[in-house]
């Protein structure tokens, strides 16, 4: 026998079979189970620690928003809630009920993986087509639009649903397919394709406002997801020949009246059509000129008796502004920043293209009705109808929100798992 082999007997070649058995029962353990390393963390980790539990500062910036909006929702609607329910805290109440189930809806999320979200994305989809079509058959609301799905308790608004469908589609789209998103075939035509349906469908209803915000999101999902600068040229141009036609053939008249007298609120002359067209975005720029730099004081607003119509609604930062000045309302918008802020910086933190682009998007969808409402209120925009995040009053809008924000807790919670 040469002296330089070595020679592998029985024993040796089961104990080299055992190990590679156990080897192999280790590695399946550690695919579908914490490593017990990592049990022992989690177990020892706080909820609000820095890995692996949920961001403080995120959940803190949420909470302070919902309270200065309770609090300025219960100011500006008293009144107006007196007037049309005899109960001064008929809104408050109500309000109050829908954060609670937000939050509810927010902490479930914030212990789901959002990787099933990757999978189910289509399906979210379909059901929010569902419901932008199950709202065209059901009886009309106040004014003959077709906005809301009673379920008791609360209204369901299809259009809120569609946000976040059109947020989770796209994410799921551009990191499937994010290498080929420079193609065409990949963005614009998905894009058209997804919002043009949608569009269709408020069109129907009519909801204009959820139109601009979903084309908006439609725009930010396909350029962070990696189209090309040079097609959102040409798809303005497309959407601006698309608007031109529907104008021409009549298809978009309320739209067109609910432009009539923008820009002319304080230039409008009592009596004639144009002044009542402009009486609530007037009232709103009296409200917001009355507040001056530090306002005049929370609760002393003028405008919410029964001047401002519905201020518990979408122009509900006029009161704040009129009771809270120009400082107060800087640092509710400053708080609002802060925000997207963190919660894009948690996005870019999650280990997939996934987690980031969704996390982004929902992110961005508050800073896209923040803008728009803005505008809207100080009339640089025409009277959409566009709510104010966690400030203006509404079951669907608020809980969607909060659970979307939920979301984003999940990308940052498993995100911070994988530094440990």
């Amino acid at each position: 026998m040469a002296p330089n082999k070595k020679v592998i007997l029985r024993g040796d070649v089961n104990r080299i079979y055992d190990e590679k058995r156990r080897q192999s029962e280790q590695a399946k353990k550690e695919k579908f189970f914490i490593r017990p390393s990592r049990q022992r963390k989690m177990k020892n980790t706080k909820w609000f620690s820095v890995g692996m539990g949920i961001d403080l500062p995120f959940c803190l910036i949420i909470l302070l928003l919902l309270i200065i909006g309770t609090i300025m929702m219960f100011s500006a609607s008293y009144a107006f809630s007196y007037y049309t329910t005899g109960n001064s805290y008929h809104y408050l109440l109500r309000q109050i009920l829908f954060i609670v189930i937000g939050i509810a809806a927010m902490t479930v999320m914030s212990f789901f993986n959002y990787n099933k979200l990757h999978q189910i994305a289509p399906i979210v989809l379909g059901a929010a087509y569902f419901a932008l079509l199950l709202v065209l058959i059901l009886p009309s609301g106040e004014g003959g639009v077709k906005r809301w799905i009673p379920l008791g308790i609360f209204n369901i608004q299809p259009s809120e649903i569609a946000k976040f469908a059109v947020i989770l589609f796209f994410a799921h789209w551009a990191s499937k397919y994010y290498n080929m998103m420079e193609l065409p075939k990949y963005s614009i035509l998905p894009g058209v394709i997804v919002f043009g349906t949608i569009a269709g469908l408020l069109i129907l209803e009519p909801h204009y406002s959820g139109i601009v915000i979903i084309g908006v999101l439609t725009v930010i999902m396909l350029y962070i997801g990696g189209m090309k600068t040079k097609y959102l040229a040409i798809g303005a141009i497309a959407l601006a020949g698309v608007i031109l036609l529907l104008a021409v053939t009549g298809g978009l008249s309320y739209a067109m009246s609910r432009m009539d007298g923008w820009g002319q609120a304080l230039t409008a002359e009592r009596g004639t059509e144009l002044w009542d067209s402009t009486w609530q975005t007037r009232n709103s720029l009296y409200a917001i000129g009355s507040g001056g730099l530090w306002g005049l004081g929370l609760g002393q607003s003028r405008q919410k008796f029964l001047y401002l119509p519905e201020p518990q609604n979408d122009f509900i930062f006029a009161i704040v502004v009129e009771e809270l000045g120009l400082i107060g309302a800087a640092i509710i918008l400053l708080i609002f920043a802060l925000l997207v802020w963190r919660g894009i910086t948690l996005s870019l933190r999650a280990k997939d293209k996934f987690g980031k682009l969704l996390g982004i998007g929902l992110t961005s969808q508050i800073g896209v009705q923040v803008v728009l409402n803005i505008l809207v209120i100080t009339d640089w925009l025409p009277n959409t109808g566009i709510s104010l995040p966690f400030f203006s009053y509404g079951g669907s809008s608020l809980i969607m929100l909060l659970a979307q924000m939920g979301i984003v807790l999940s990308i940052s919670r498993n995100a911070n798992i994988e530094k440990q």
